[in-house]
């Protein structure tokens, strides 16, 4: 039987294990056997900063590696990168490549991208976007593969399959992505827009170690044990939620379910392995949200409202350094320096979470008031 996904378990990052575990995945989900001699592959990678492998804020040079070497091993071409936050250039991607270990993969005769043009593809059946800038280099490729890492996420509850498409516009242009798209619900449509139009062939997790806490950068490495293969990014998004207790309401399954390009539940999916056994009931979420922001009807109310149950980012002094980079990301404008430190204009804020994800001390954490976690326990 050929599954639509299979998770299956891989203790560590070993070479031999991670070769065993993928084979295992693949095979449950058709193979490699698309794979022809001389077609050109882009595996994109989630690399989102400079990060040694040890943080899960990327993905493992080891998993990166061993994929890499299947797909060579067919006679294909193939070249992995990633387009993170700030410029999209040889400078940033090399000191990336090199931080996160990433150089590895050109032992197995994969190459890392060093191609930083970029174009403007349509989207005429986008629900969000029409048309968006993109780095060229994935759609010079016969097709795409979908490598992710599995994180917590602060405007969408977590990062996989298809939040990893966020990495194909070019990026400095991410910031008026969050600014057109500040709701959760209406920036998953756009995700989903992305992938779409990446059309991966397939998508791999790596969720041998994920990230909990105040992910995707920040927060703190959490062994899950366990490897995802899928068809599509919204069926890998599916069983990866359920491996950290996220249930299917999660945005960007949501935003999969209403375009009916994934079942509403996990037990639809037709499933290799056993989610349950690998599931980590403890692993420390930040909950999706809605970031609608307290405006015209009863705005008492709502200012009310927002103080009790807003989430929103908070800076915690003590461990900021003062680097601005927080400054730089801000879509809205709305982080300052003030003394020295960082500080968030909420009235200007609009909860998309740049500055929390790209935080380089970890010191913009995502807050909910006391009254909206007391809620949560009931």
């Amino acid at each position: 039987m050929e599954y639509e996904a299979a998770v299956v378990p891989c203790a560590d990052y070993g070479a031999e294990t991670v070769r065993r575990a993928l084979r295992e995945a693949l095979d449950a989900v058709g193979g490699l056997d698309w794979v022809a001699p001389g077609m050109t592959i882009a595996v994109k990678c989630n690399l989102v900063g400079a990060y040694k492998p040890e943080a899960a804020a990327t993905v493992h040079p080891a998993v990166a590696a061993e994929l890499c070497r299947m797909l060579v091993a067919r006679g294909a071409a193939v070249t992995l990168g990633d387009s993170p936050s700030g410029p999209f250039s040889a400078a940033k991607l090399k000191n990336i490549y090199t931080v996160t270990g990433m150089r590895v993969v050109e032992g197995t005769g994969a190459a890392l991208n060093e191609d930083f043009s970029q174009e403007t593809r349509a989207l005429p059946g986008g629900v969000r976007i029409q048309s968006v800038p993109v780095t060229a280099w994935l759609f010079k490729a016969d097709c795409v593969v979908d490598l992710c890492k599995l994180k917590t996420h602060g405007l969408v509850g977590f990062t996989c399959g298809v939040k990893n498409f966020f990495g194909i516009l070019p990026g400095t242009r991410k910031t008026e992505f969050h600014f057109q798209h500040p709701r959760p619900a209406d920036f998953c449509d756009m995700l989903v827009d992305l992938a779409e139009l990446a059309a991966p062939r397939l998508t791999l997790v790596d969720a041998v170690v994920g990230m909990e806490g105040n992910g995707p950068t920040a927060g703190t490495p959490r062994p899950i044990g366990a490897l995802i293969a899928a068809k599509t990014p919204y069926a890998a998004d599916l069983v990866a939620a359920r491996l950290i207790g996220l249930d299917e309401r999660a945005p960007t399954i949501a935003a999969a379910v209403r375009r009916g390009l994934c079942p509403g539940r996990l037990e639809e999916l037709p499933l290799y392995g056993d989610a349950g056994a690998l599931t980590v009931p403890d692993f420390q979420k930040q909950p999706p949200r809605d970031n609608l922001k307290p405006r015209e009807k009863f705005p008492g109310f709502n200012r009310l409202a927002s103080a009790c149950f807003g989430t929103g980012p908070r800076v915690e002094k003590a461990r900021c350094v003062g680097c601005g980079k927080c400054v730089e990301v801000c879509p809205a404008g709305a982080a300052k320096l003030r003394g020295g430190k960082a500080a968030i204009d909420t009235g200007k804020c609009i909860r998309c979470f740049c500055c929390q994800e790209f935080c380089p001390r970890g010191a913009i954490t995502l807050h909910r008031p006391l009254p909206a976690r007391l809620l949560g326990r009931l």
